[in-house]
């Protein structure tokens, strides 16, 4: 058994997107169920490539289609309470981005939650992959951390 990593603080992430726990998000144990915590996941992502980067959902050429998630749990999050969702950027590559958040209460310093999810950019007609759209690279460039691997 390895041992548990520390979730990350909240100064680590550079954009944060309020969300909401709703009724429906509790489980039978009265805490947000695990599955749960991916849609908050693919909510801040998206919020944020929509609102910045002029992401066209539903007519632009280039979607990015997930190929990898990960969530660590570190304390229990449930309704009613509103979370704030930290986005940065692990990677920026040629047409993939690696993206963390980490779910944290209101006003606490450290992530309830943190993740990992990974987008590649294709064409939306034929699935290839296609470098990533300039307004969005433009929009994820001030997310990037000082990871080496982000460059």
């Amino acid at each position: 058994m390895t041992a548990p990593i520390a979730p990350a603080s909240r100064d680590a992430y550079p954009w944060f997107l309020a969300i909401a726990t709703r009724w429906m998000d509790n489980d039978t144990y009265g805490h947000v169920n695990n599955v749960t915590y991916y849609s908050y996941f693919d909510t801040v992502v998206n919020e944020h490539l929509i609102r910045a980067g002029g992401l066209d959902i539903r007519e632009g050429a280039a979607i990015g289609i997930v190929v990898e998630t990960a969530c660590r749990f570190h304390a229990p999050l449930s309704f009613p309470e509103v979370i704030d969702a930290g986005l940065r950027v692990a990677h920026l590559g040629r047409s993939s981005v690696a993206y963390e958040i980490g779910l944290f209460r209101r006003d606490e310093g450290t992530a309830a939650a943190t993740g990992r999810f990974v987008h590649v950019w294709v064409d939306r007609a034929t699935r290839r992959p296609v470098e990533v759209p300039p307004p969005i690279r433009a929009a994820l460039v001030p997310l990037r951390t000082a990871n080496p691997e982000s460059a």
